[in-house]
């Protein structure tokens, strides 16, 4: 089992064009990165279904940008690098990577390696896993049990989210929602901003992975059962 979409973040140019080349030829759909700053500033930066991720890279360094990934997505994360040593290992693996491969490796090992991930990280989320939106408090009540007091505006985007049942939410219903004009062009909406502040409000609150995602050239989407109460 393959992820449809991942991203290689690794500065050796020759070794992740070669390797990319190889996994499109498994069916997936790779986007390379030669610096971490690259993907972060990427709009898809949290949406791809896998990450292969160099240790040493230039801006954010490898293992804070798994610490970064694992804050705002669940999607498989495989790290192969050059570092040698127990300590190596250990930091990169409670950082949130899934895996730890050591180069030189082969490219067939690398494939094996996302697919034995890719069956952890596809398997359906537990039932009980349920966000609930409590319209009469204001709170979102995560699946952990804590409730997180909420803006006006945080309540008015999840009951957007909601509403659309797990699919995606186009940035004009959710400006729409929020009683803002859609603009013109590229003018900037403010949405990108609410939305960055409602997932820190959830982040400061609880360690539980937050399910809000962006959703390239459409909006967002809550990738979670969200229930009004």
């Amino acid at each position: 089992m393959h992820p449809k979409t991942l991203a290689l973040i690794d500065d050796d140019a020759e070794y992740s064009e070669f390797l990319a080349q190889y996994l499109q030829e498994q069916g997936i759909a790779v986007s390379r990165f030669d610096d971490s700053n690259a993907l972060l500033a990427s709009p898809d930066a949290f949406s791809f279904d896998f990450y292969l991720v160099d240790l040493m890279l230039p801006g954010v360094n490898g293992v804070e940008l798994i610490k970064i990934l694992r804050r705002r997505t669940d999607a498989g994360v495989v790290v192969v690098s050059g570092r040698l040593g127990p300590e190596v290992f250990r930091e990169v693996i409670t950082a949130g990577a899934d895996m730890y491969l050591v180069k030189p490796v082969q490219f067939e090992q690398v494939s094996l390696a996302i697919a034995a991930v890719q069956r952890r990280v596809a398997k359906p989320a537990a039932a009980d896993a349920v966000w609930k939106l409590d319209r009469a408090s204001g709170e979102l009540v995560v699946p952990d049990g804590t409730r997180i007091q909420l803006s006006e505006a945080d309540r008015q985007l999840l009951e957007c989210f909601a509403a659309a049942n797990g699919e995606p939410v186009t940035r004009e219903a959710l400006l729409h929602k929020l009683g803002r004009e859609v603009p013109d062009g590229e003018a900037d909406d403010g949405l990108s901003a609410t939305i960055y502040r409602l997932r820190r409000r959830i982040e400061r609150a609880t360690p539980t992975l937050v399910p809000l995602q962006s959703k390239s050239r459409v909006g967002y989407v809550f990738r979670a059962p969200l229930q009004l109460i």
